[in-house]
């Protein structure tokens, strides 16, 4: 499935921005590397960006840059784990995650009373799944498996987890962020959430 993409043009254009701080915020890592896509066109090699990424990335940076410095922000942005462990309790007052995510993961792990980031990371990204409405219990089930058994290792890259279905069989794995999926007829692409979007999110819920 292609994603839809916004060059470079349209892109200063949409924000106001100048190509100066584009590429500044780029040199400072507010900005992956990854979401700079070079690409041939009629007029020769052309720099293009996911557009909804980008686009939420770039007023995130509008709406913080007045308090903190560039590299405070980029710390803020940084991909790596939180060094936290809170409760199930104070995940529920806070709002960070719904009660159904809560409740899913406390019968998956009866004996865990507290969480620390990856746990915590799980259960995020699992509550943003069971938020649209798209994704069972069952399924959420499966999400979460998938993300501890494979988070672990891949901490620090760009990967979307991507949930399929097809006559009734869900299917759930991490792929790079942006890659572009082609399934097989019948398969129904349910949920891809890109995870480095979902770290992000929970650092600032954190604070």
């Amino acid at each position: 499935m292609e994603q839809d993409l916004l060059s470079k043009k349209e892109l200063l254009e949409l924000t106001g921005i100048s190509y100066g701080q584009l590429y500044r915020w780029k040199r400072k890592h507010l900005i992956p590397e990854d979401w700079f896509i070079h690409r041939s066109t009629f007029t020769g090699q052309e720099t293009f960006f996911p557009k909804d990424k980008i686009l939420a990335r770039i007023e995130q940076i509008k709406n913080m840059k007045d308090g903190m410095s560039l590299d405070e922000l980029a710390s803020m942005l940084a991909l790596g784990p939180v060094d936290i462990s809170m409760s199930r309790e104070e995940l529920i007052k806070r709002n960070i995650v719904s009660d159904v995510a809560v409740e899913l993961y406390r019968q998956m792990h009866p004996d865990t009373e507290t969480y620390s980031f990856l746990p915590l990371l799980c259960l995020y990204t699992t509550s943003a799944a069971l938020s649209t409405g798209d994704v069972s219990l069952e399924e959420a089930r499966l999400l979460v498996n998938t993300l501890e058994q494979h988070l672990p290792s891949l901490e620090g890259q760009s990967v979307d987890v991507v949930l399929l279905r097809k006559l009734g069989l869900a299917l759930c794995l991490l792929v790079d962020g942006g890659a572009e999926l082609r399934l097989e007829p019948g398969a129904k692409l349910v949920l891809r959430l890109h995870m480095p979007a979902q770290i992000e999110q929970l650092r600032l819920k954190l604070l």
